[in-house]
Parts: structure tokens; sequence; C-alpha cells
């Protein structure tokens, strides 16, 4: 039981850290964004400003996603949940988990293929920032990997107590709009 209620601790803790992460990221944007202007007001050029915060701009959004899920901000049709019987509406969250969590264990594999590769590589952005392609590839891919993770979470939580883990109360306020 302690261990269940450490790995539940920690996964839960994961998944705050990158939520907060990518609120560092939007941070970072419009730290970039301000420098940006400044930099033109001064007559000065903030080379590779825009592509450091198209960089965050990824990052914060696959950062963000497992989060998203555990609060239920994810986009949900609960109308369909509305028409559905009990054992029908599970059937169909643990199809849809399981299809979410097989789409990103897949997107997972192959997007860490493509980080090592553009290392490999030595692969450098086109912009005038010249960045090495596999740091910002990683954060899409740290995200992506706690994405999964977040999905495997939810379906062996569904399919071995019956209930996910997204929050109810964002869930119950979608319902009645």
């Amino acid at each position: 039981m302690k261990l269940t209620r450490a790995l539940r601790l920690g996964l839960d803790g994961i998944y705050k850290l990158a939520g907060a992460l990518a609120a560092l990221c939007l941070i970072a944007i419009l730290g970039l964004i301000v420098l940006q202007m400044l930099a033109r007001w001064t007559g000065e050029v903030f080379p590779g400003a825009a592509e450091y915060a198209g960089y965050a701009m990824a990052a914060a959004s696959f950062l963000a996603f497992a989060n998203a899920l555990n609060k239920g901000i994810h986009i949900r049709v609960s109308i369909l949940h509305q028409m559905l019987g009990t054992t029908a509406l599970r059937l169909l969250e643990i199809w849809c988990f399981a299809i979410g969590t097989a789409t990103m264990w897949y997107f997972v594999y192959y997007a860490q293929r493509f980080v090592y590769w553009s290392w490999k590589f030595n692969d450098i952005s086109q912009g005038q920032d010249k960045t090495p392609l596999w740091i910002p590839q990683s954060f899409m891919l740290a995200g992506s990997i706690i994405l999964a993770i977040a999905l495997t979470d939810h379906l062996l939580q569904l399919v071995f107590t019956g209930k996910h883990r997204v929050a109810r109360e964002l869930e119950e306020a979608m319902a009645g709009e």
C-alpha cells in the first residue's frame, strides 16, 4: 500500500511539475517578446528571439498536456457521456484511453528517434540563433513521455478500479453547459 501511495504521489508530482514548467515557458515567451520590443525601440537586434519564443511555445504545449488531462481541461464529448449507460460508458472510456495511450507511445517512439538523429547529425536551426535542434526537441519528447505515462496511468486506473482520474469538477461543469 505504501508503494502504491508513493507511486501515486510521484506521478502526480511529475504531472504538476510539468505543468509548472509549461507556465515558466509561457513566462519566458513574455520575457522574450518584451526584450525583443526593447531591442527594437533602442535600435538593437535580438537575433533568434522569435525562434526562442517558438521553442518555448512548443515546450509549453507539450509539457502542459499531462497536467491538463488530469485537470479535465482537454475537450471531451460530454453529450455522448449523458446518452450512455454505466457499462457502455466504461467500455467507451477504456477504448478511448487505450487508443490514446497506444498513439502517444507510438509518438514517443518516433519522437525519441527524431531527437536522437538531430543530435547525431548536429542539426541546427535555420534562423539566426543556430540552436542545436535536439535541445528544443527534447522538451517536446519529455512532454510526450509524461503524457504517455499519464494516459497509461488513467487507462490502468480505469481498467482496475472502474474510474479514471480525470478531475470530476470540470467534467460536471462541462456537462451543465
